[in-house]
């Protein structure tokens, strides 16, 4: 849209490669059932951290570069990092956001920013024909060292912003959402949503972001990603290029430690929908956390493997109380949250709330039986190549074991540590982490009086009404897209609950953005 159509012509040759190399690119790694990639790994003059996979077979380059600068960043600014990031591609180095955009779409790339509560990010994909990628190389360089943060570009994209915050006050799923963290996290910086509040974004100034990138968009507070079809002394050059322009600055102090619930907290949020969105949830894990693998597996039967999760049966095919039910963990540098949701009728929320908790605890109390356990592991590692298939998958899984100084062997072993775990050690894990009299519970919908077949499906019996007039209507758009995307698998929580992007938004998965069928 912003190109010129000379400009344009090529971007669409060139884009239309990049398509059928991504789709030849995946066949490749199916029909090889690819071992885990080599990742080569060092540390730029200017201190960045650098993670590469070369992949030649393919004249392509996938790269991401990621700080430690969240919106757990923000401070009394909520939103700041997030606008921030929102900010790197409206003008740079001399160029305004339309020229930005042209230079990209010229030569075929894509490059998107975005930020969620850990980190903000950048990332590049481009052709490695010379010409092509030191176009998108320069284009991305400039972004990271030197935006310009113009006042009216700003005001363009703060009035854009408001807008979203508004509508998002609208969408009961969002309201839920944004209460639930909030209740959880308390005076933790987790708590704060990354798009920010009304008033704090209406209040941010130029200054506040030039000081915000001055302090953590440094080299030595970055970790770069790479995958393409490059050797190691030209990886070595364009990490150096990428990190040479940055602040010199080093990472910030750590964030503060997630305190636990002491008592469980029950939110009733009115809002004028015939549907409650039911949300539970607690403090549950970080990245490289002990018990990591063990809450993975045990929340794979939980509810994070679709229709044949233990939720599923209990709330949907049993009760016919919600269309949808979810669990996941989404794990972040402190503990992130466990989560549990679903959408039903007002007048049954109580008794889907009821069978969300009993079905915990007997999970909780008895784990898992050997035959669930077998297929979870069987779905987890059988899927598992199919998830490192691609420049794109890879480089994710790359920033994430960069910025969470996880193991460079940690895709290597992935299937061996879910296939060690026995019954035994899910309920031990789900035992000493879960605390269902502690959950925090946020319902957002018009109260209402429980109804017999609500108290009926409660108790197991099941309803003759139609599904209609049950719980089963299906989820909105604005719920599908908070429906559970990929919170615990290896790749995730570095998505962005704010994206940026000059081609369709690719992001990890935070937030709503994180969650999924968490195979």
């Amino acid at each position: 849209m912003f190109a010129r159509p000379v400009w344009l012509q090529r971007s669409r040759g060139l884009s239309a490669a990049l398509i059928g190399l991504t789709a030849l690119w995946g066949q490749v790694l199916w029909g090889q059932a690819q071992a885990a990639p080599k990742i080569q790994t060092w540390q730029t003059p200017s201190g960045a951290e650098v993670l590469f996979v070369a992949a030649e077979e393919l004249p392509m380059i996938d790269v991401r570069i990621v700080f430690d600068a969240g919106s757990a960043r923000d401070g009394a600014k909520s939103g700041l990092a997030s606008l921030t990031s929102a900010m790197l591609t409206e003008g740079a180095g001399g160029l305004d956001a339309d020229a930005i955009a042209e230079r990209v779409e010229a030569v075929g790339a894509e490059l998107g920013t975005g930020t969620d509560r850990d980190t903000s990010f950048a990332r590049l994909r481009s052709l490695t024909e010379p010409d092509a990628l030191e176009v998108a190389l320069d284009t991305l360089i400039k972004v990271l060292s030197k935006p310009t943060f113009d006042t009216a570009e700003l005001e363009r994209v703060r009035q854009n912003r408001l807008i979203a915050l508004r509508l998002a006050e609208q969408d009961p799923g969002e309201v839920g959402q944004k209460a639930l963290y909030r209740a959880i996290y308390g005076d933790h910086p987790y708590a704060a949503d990354p798009s920010g509040e009304p008033e704090t974004v209406a209040a941010l100034t130029p200054d506040d972001l030039r000081a915000f990138h001055g302090r953590y968009y440094g080299a030595a507070n970055a970790t770069i990603a790479i995958v393409g079809a490059l050797d190691r002394s030209q990886a070595e050059d364009l990490a150096a290029r990428l990190s040479a322009e940055l602040p010199s600055v080093g990472p910030p102090p750590p964030l503060p430690p997630v305190p636990g619930l002491e008592q469980a907290r029950v939110e009733q949020i009115e809002f004028p929908s015939s549907q409650t969105h039911l949300y539970l949830g607690q403090p549950g894990m970080r990245r490289g956390d002990p018990d990591y693998f063990a809450l993975y597996l045990g929340n794979h039967i939980l509810g994070g493997s679709g229709l044949v999760s233990l939720l599923m049966d209990e709330v949907r095919e049993k009760r016919g109380l919600s269309y949808s039910v979810y669990s996941y963990f989404l794990p972040l540098e402190r503990k992130g949250p466990l989560v549990m949701g679903l959408q039903t009728q007002n007048a049954q929320a109580d008794a889907a709330q009821q069978v969300l908790l009993d079905t915990l605890t007997r999970f909780i109390e008895e784990g898992p039986t050997e035959e669930q356990l077998e297929a979870a592991i069987k779905n987890i590692t059988g899927g598992f190549p199919l998830r490192i298939a691609g420049n794109s998958k890879i480089v994710s899984y790359l920033a994430v074991i960069g910025f969470y100084d996880l193991p460079l062997d940690y895709l290597e072993t992935f299937p061996e540590r879910i296939r060690a775990l026995s019954v035994e050690q899910v309920r031990d894990a789900f035992q000493r982490r879960v605390h269902p009299s502690r959950l925090v519970r946020v319902a957002v919908g018009a109260a209402d009086e429980p109804s017999a077949t609500g108290a009926a499906a409660a108790s197991g019996v099941q309803p003759e009404s139609p599904a209609s007039s049950r719980g089963l209507q299906r989820p909105s758009a604005a719920e599908s897209a908070q429906a559970p995307s990929l919170a615990t698998r290896p790749e995730d929580s570095l998505g962005a609950s704010a994206s940026n992007s000059t081609a369709p938004s690719q992001t990890l998965s935070e937030e709503a953005d994180a969650r999924g069928d968490q195979g």
